[in-house]
């Protein structure tokens, strides 16, 4: 089966778009051993992250299993994952 998109472990709330991917496609999106169909909301680069279920301002945004971040807004499903959205948490000295 063609992936569109990739999440390594089955708790990740976002996925790596593995081509360019534009709104009202339904990408397949491989999480684990099992796929998805996630439909993209808005134009996501190759290499991007996006959200493949929504995502409540103030959670976690976790890939590879790991939290890399923090949602300062919604994010829906579909929608891009990035600067403009997520805060960073790693290398901060304001967090204990």
């Amino acid at each position: 089966m063609k992936r569109d998109a990739i999440a390594i472990k089955e708790e990740d709330n976002v996925a790596t778009a593995l081509r360019a991917l534009s709104p009202n496609d339904t990408a397949s999106v491989g999480v684990g051993a099992r796929s998805i169909n996630v439909t993209v909301v808005e134009e996501i680069e190759f290499g991007h992250k996006f959200a493949i279920r929504e995502v409540a301002a103030g959670d976690d945004i976790l890939k590879y299993g790991e939290v890399i971040g923090r949602a300062t807004v919604r994010i829906p499903a579909g929608a891009h994952a990035h600067v403009h959205n997520v805060e960073s948490l790693r290398g901060r000295g304001d967090l204990a």
